[in-house]
């Protein structure tokens, strides 16, 4: 990991700095505990082993950075955009359908990287230009705000003001140590947000720790291997489902390429280039496959830890993902993570999520873009309702996602409008004949 030429001077440590080792153990956990719950619940979701997700997001986040040459501070955990398909697949096939969907979904992804290695990534800034990045940026950030408020409250059927006072309890203290302290303190506020929460929702009694009486100390993943945990078996309807879903996250992949572009100041699709971080990506996802875990993606959850605490250190997220791997094999310290209430996910989540969604503001921001002008009006709007509104195309078993469909929408938006429309074009006329009409006379 050569050090870049390349600064950014505001961020604490940049994507190439190390920290202390106390220092990155504390922020690696910090990272951990961010992308803990999302991960483990897919695996929960689908009735998969929790361990090997955990597992496989380990080892696929560092498989991801040593294609990418450790420049991009990315982590990869459990992918929700399959959980639908996996729990029908479960319930006909067992995990090996889900697995040889996984393994084709992951190479859907390796196809296109070897594309665009061809081809190269120059067409990237002409189809997702700042007003197509910025709104669909803010629905990343947007659209999971269901997602913590439903955290927050606990999913429950009846309003329980217990649980939403515990997540806003959360929030306040990760505010408190943001703003009122400063140096190491400041940065780990998420890490002491969780704690504090942790310790209100003992004493009002919402956590339950039979998980953790149950579990072993030391017990080794529940790995499934083709040929030694199962037979092997062609399952045409598992890559036929699986694999289109692939393009769906691909879009969201690079949405997430885009906001860590923006943290970081730098062009991640020319260097290391998008080919790498789509093979990264897919190899993470045949590994999952082949080991018995769900496909992967790059996560949201830790880009908001990289915004509010500003340590882009490549560093700390390869540390999360050491973490992940040794806490995959160690059940009580798994399950004590894992008994962590929703209502504590929650309130942390209502600022990890807001910040990626400001820093789509930020983008439309810098870039000066004239909202006076009815096309990036229109492109904005468009893919903002869509995104946020949680509208989804169906055709049969493939569904593209809210943000892959508003993404879509964006990008075929910003090609088709003309620069001007049409009112605009003859209010511009009427000025320039009138300058000209003054010139003359």
């Amino acid at each position: 990991m050569n050090k870049q030429a390349f600064h950014n001077d505001d961020a604490i440590l940049d994507v190439y700095e190390k920290p202390g080792l106390g220092q990155g153990v504390l922020l690696s956990l910090q990272h951990m505990f961010a992308m803990f719950g999302s991960t483990v619940l897919v695996p929960i979701l689908v009735g998969i082993n929790p361990s090997i997700a955990l597992l496989s997001s380990g080892v696929g986040t560092l498989v991801h950075m040593l294609l990418t040459h450790f420049k991009i501070p990315a982590y990869l955990g459990s992918s929700f955009a399959f959980v639908a398909t996996m729990q029908a697949l479960m319930r006909m096939d067992g995990y090996p359908a889900i697995a040889q969907g996984a393994v084709a979904a992951g190479l859907v992804y390796v196809v296109v990287a070897l594309i665009i290695g061809k081809i190269g990534s120059g067409w990237v800034n002409k189809v997702l230009p700042p007003i197509v990045v910025g709104p669909i940026i803010i629905v990343i950030g947007l659209s999971l705000a269901t997602t913590a408020a439903n955290d927050a409250m606990m999913k429950s059927a009846k309003y329980n003001l217990t649980y939403f006072g515990v997540a806003i309890f959360t929030l306040v203290m990760t505010l408190f140590f943001q703003m009122y302290f400063k140096g190491f303190t400041s940065l780990v506020s998420i890490m002491l947000g969780i704690v504090c929460g942790y310790i209100l929702s003992c004493f009002v009694g919402i956590v339950d720790f039979s998980g953790v009486q149950k579990a072993a100390w030391f017990s080794l993943p529940a790995l499934e291997l083709p040929g030694i945990s199962y037979k092997l078996k062609f399952y045409p309807a598992a890559i036929l489902t699986m694999a289109p879903i692939a393009f769906v996250t691909m879009t969201e992949h690079m949405g997430h390429i885009m906001v860590l572009n923006s943290l970081t100041k730098r062009n991640f699709f020319k260097n290391p280039g998008l080919h790498r971080t789509m093979m990264g990506d897919g190899l993470s996802t045949i590994i999952a496959g082949f080991i018995g875990g769900p496909p992967t993606t790059s996560y949201g959850e830790n880009i908001g830890v990289l915004a509010m605490t500003k340590v882009h250190s490549v560093w700390v997220l390869a540390g999360a993902a050491v973490f992940a791997i040794i806490f995959s094999f160690i059940g009580k310290i798994a399950a004590l993570i894992e008994s962590i209430p929703m209502p504590v996910i929650g309130g942390i989540s209502f600022l990890l999520f807001g910040t990626i969604a400001s820093n789509g503001l930020k983008i439309l921001v810098d870039d000066k873009i004239d909202f006076g002008e009815k096309r990036n009006m229109l492109i904005a709007s468009v893919i903002l309702v869509v995104g946020i509104g949680g509208a989804y195309l169906q055709l049969g078993s493939f569904q593209l996602t809210s943000v892959a469909l508003s993404t879509i929408m964006g990008m075929l938006l910003n090609w088709i409008l003309p620069k001007k429309a049409a009112s605009e074009r003859a209010l511009e006329e009427k000025k320039h004949e009138k300058q000209e009409g003054k010139i003359y006379q």
